[in-house]
């Protein structure tokens, strides 16, 4: 396989995990299925350069184009939310290093996932190749999603909106799940749940920080 990145997973590495889910238990995630998710990813794969001792800290991290990788807590609250069965069509908006993508795959989830950034989407479809995940990632506007391959059980947004990004919505199946970040400088996390009537159901769940939802590509 080409462009296969070299990176080890020890025993160090997999103990530092084994802390950091006790750390997210008792922060309140309570789902066995993400803790298991997040047992499994390595990380140290998806930090930049310089920073994998840091990797299972419970923060957010920068990565390239002025990005960041979502704190553990963060990625694992979202991934609660969404409710995730094996074989759940998830729209991802926002791949970035590509570390939700992987707990989404990890988890049995069939994952597409848009990027904004080009060298982001070249990097994380690397990694992700290289570690065997099978992602659709897509290199484009997240506002617009993936109508061609909706309706998607699940979508998540991994950058604070605005407002509710309508196109993305009609996208949701019935009885779907969205989790998405609203607000301007902080955050409300938003579950939104498409009623089999076509109503949305709207529930808050606290508040984040997150990079700003941008439309278009760079």
């Amino acid at each position: 396989m080409h462009n296969v990145i070299k990176m080890e997973d020890t025993y160090f590495h997999k103990g530092l995990r084994q802390k950091l889910v006790k750390k997210l238990r008792e922060k309140g995630i309570t789902s066995e299925e993400v803790l298991a998710a997040i047992s499994m990813v390595p990380r140290h794969f998806f930090v930049a350069k310089g920073l994998e001792r840091l990797a299972y800290e419970d923060q957010a991290l920068p990565i390239e184009e002025g990005q960041t990788i979502s704190q553990p807590y963060t990625v694992a609250f979202q991934t609660q939310l969404l409710s995730i069965s094996k074989g759940d069509k998830v729209l991802e908006i926002g791949t970035g290093s590509g570390y939700q993508a992987a707990i989404l795959a990890e988890m049995g989830a069939k994952v597409f996932s848009i990027e904004r950034h080009h060298a982001l989407f070249q990097q994380a479809q690397r990694l992700l190749l290289s570690m065997g995940y099978k992602v659709q990632l897509f290199y484009g506007d997240g506002y617009l999603g993936k109508p061609s391959y909706a309706p998607f059980q699940k979508i998540i947004i991994t950058a604070g909106a605005q407002e509710m990004p309508q196109q993305l919505i009609e996208q949701l199946s019935v009885n779907g799940r969205m989790v998405i970040p609203v607000g301007e400088n902080v955050q409300e996390m938003t579950l939104i749940v498409k009623q089999p009537n076509g109503e949305l159901s709207i529930t808050k769940h606290g508040q984040f920080s997150f990079v700003p939802f941008i439309k278009g590509k760079s």
